[in-house]
């Protein structure tokens, strides 16, 4: 350990958070302070409560760097990198504006075409402060022209939050209901048909891949934490030449962002092998039984390590 560029100092493992995946980081926080811990590092878990002042809580832990393990809003989306940034204290994961990038599906969107990179096409429908109707009433007028099935999802949500595929008109409404209770405006997307590839990138290299089979129509919150009926393919059992397309897109978009550390860019594979990318998850799960450990695992590299290796990209 003596080589690592905070041998010796104290780690904070920032979790928790007032966002609505404050569970899935409770849980990503509590295997990296017991990974961390297990290699002998002095590590102590900050859970960021709401209501919380988070500079006193890493200013009174004394901690020499921020293991970030926050998902979704505040964690993701720039505001916890520029606090950091503040304070002087490292931080693990992408800096204030490409997290920010990341975490907006709709400048996300802009960049990867800007770029050169597929994704699926797109229309917005605005916010409920913007006029848009609670209740999802406008969606049958906005949409009468956008072919079915199609993804209905707040712009500015992670771990599919507010995810809808709808598949009948009469169902748009309810999916832009659900998705207005989320943050951002409604992003409406073409639905790729086929499989979903994701890939993990650490320090700017591809890991691997995994494609992943999930029991119901797409890969959603029940099926990343709640469900055990998916199928991980590791791996993905897909013609070489379209997973090694599918991970040199990933590593455009991660640039395209501007992106640093570990992250996991999320693809859909048509029938016809063609890749899409739909977003790039700047702090993607890291339980042991997340994907980015499932890829690692599958390359040699063991959990602890991959926590060590993240913490050692802290900027």
């Amino acid at each position: 350990m003596s080589t690592h560029p905070f041998s010796g100092r104290r780690v904070g493992v920032l979790m928790g958070g007032p966002s609505a995946e404050r569970e899935v980081s409770l849980n990503t926080g509590a295997g990296v302070v017991a990974a961390l811990q297990e290699s002998g590092w002095d590590v102590v878990a900050i859970d960021w409560q709401a209501g919380a002042n988070l500079a006193d809580l890493l200013t009174e832990a004394k901690v020499a760097v921020v293991w970030n393990a926050l998902h979704g809003t505040y964690g993701e989306d720039g505001a916890v990198q520029g606090l950091t940034t503040c304070l002087g204290i490292p931080c693990t994961g992408s800096g204030i504006l490409a997290s920010a990038l990341a975490m907006d599906k709709v400048m996300s969107k802009r960049i990867f075409e800007s770029n050169g990179v597929p994704t699926p096409r797109w229309r917005l429908l605005p916010t409920t402060e913007e006029g848009g109707p609670a209740d999802g009433s406008d969606a049958a007028v906005a949409l009468a022209d956008w072919p079915l099935p199609c993804v209905v999802k707040p712009a500015n949500e992670g771990s599919s939050v507010g995810v809808s595929v709808v598949e009948a008109r009469e169902q748009l409404a309810d999916a832009v209901a659900l998705a207005r209770r989320h943050h951002g405006p409604v992003l409406v997307e073409d639905y790729i048909a086929g499989t979903e590839i994701f890939v993990g990138i650490l320090d700017g290299a591809v890991l691997g891949s995994v494609e992943v089979r999930p029991a119901g129509k797409f890969y959603d919150y029940a099926a990343k934490y709640q469900r055990n009926d998916t199928t991980y393919l590791i791996p993905p059992e897909q013609p070489r030449a379209v997973v090694a397309r599918a991970e040199e897109l990933a590593l455009a978009a991660y640039k395209a962002l501007g992106c640093s550390g570990h992250c996991r860019p999320d693809l859909r594979i048509s029938p016809s092998g063609e890749a899409f990318v739909l977003e790039v998850n700047t702090l993607p799960g890291m339980t042991k039984t997340s994907l980015l450990p499932k890829i690692a695992k599958s390359v040699g590299l063991g959990y602890p390590q991959l926590c060590e290796k993240i913490l050692a990209s802290a900027r």
